[in-house]
């Protein structure tokens, strides 16, 4: 299959994974439509950690620099609505590893930060790559855009659907050497990634709570079921 038909396929169906599968196994036509900014699994840039995937992306929309996808990356995710200890342990942890690239979800709260943190950062989007999503991470958008590198399954300005969140966590996951975990509830997209990332045998390190901080109740969790904690040495003080 040419690489511009599996991009027309992305288009078409909005990149979503499941319609552009039946689409290649019934070889459906599709008028060819050409985009610049899409890595197809057939290009020799595509990565070769998403090759571990149960569902590896078809095609990647990309905005930023795909050079670094061949550097060191980890992942460092937690909540959207995160507590202070849990901030300033994402900053410090980023400080900590500017000799390599920080992966996130371009969300609010810990994604965000550690994208603002990291000296080299790769966001991965749960939708369209034109879309802005939240909102409030603007600026942020367009600072990666410039001087970083955003992903996306998703074509143009399609909507951020719930479900394309938890599907686009598996991306974080593979990418990564390791996934961070800075705070975590145990029904989130935290948790997802984790799961991904057990299962490709990722590294996942945790940061630890004080006992009665009712925030690290799932990070400690974790820890105890045999996730590793992150060392002070991994942080920049």
């Amino acid at each position: 299959m040419e690489r511009e038909l599996l991009i027309s396929y992305a288009l078409f169906y909005g990149g979503e994974y499941m319609a552009i599968r039946k689409a290649i196994l019934e070889q459906r036509p599709v008028l060819n439509r050409h985009i610049e900014n899409a890595l197809t699994i057939f290009d020799p840039e595509y990565p070769i950690e998403l090759r571990d995937l149960r569902y590896p992306p078809y095609v990647l929309f990309y905005k930023g620099d795909l050079t670094l996808l061949k550097e060191e990356k980890i992942a460092i995710v937690g909540s959207r609505k995160p507590c202070d200890y849990a901030l300033k342990a994402t900053e410090c942890l980023c400080k900590g590893n500017t000799d390599k690239v920080i992966i996130s979800g371009l969300a609010k709260g810990i994604d965000a930060k550690a994208h603002w943190s990291a000296s080299k950062t790769i966001a991965i989007s749960g939708c369209g790559i034109d879309r802005i999503y939240p909102f409030e991470n603007a600026g942020l958008y367009e600072e990666i855009e410039k001087n970083g590198l955003i992903l996306s399954e998703y074509p143009g300005m399609i909507r951020p659907y719930a479900y394309h969140f938890p599907f686009r966590n598996r991306i974080i996951a593979a990418l990564a050497s390791k996934i961070y975990i800075m705070q975590s509830a145990d029904r989130s997209g935290t948790m997802t990634t984790v799961n991904e990332g057990l299962e490709l045998g990722r590294s996942i390190k945790v940061l630890p709570y004080d006992l009665f901080d009712s925030n690290g109740i799932s990070n400690n969790r974790l820890i105890y079921e045999g996730a590793e904690p992150i060392l002070s040495e991994e942080i920049a003080i």
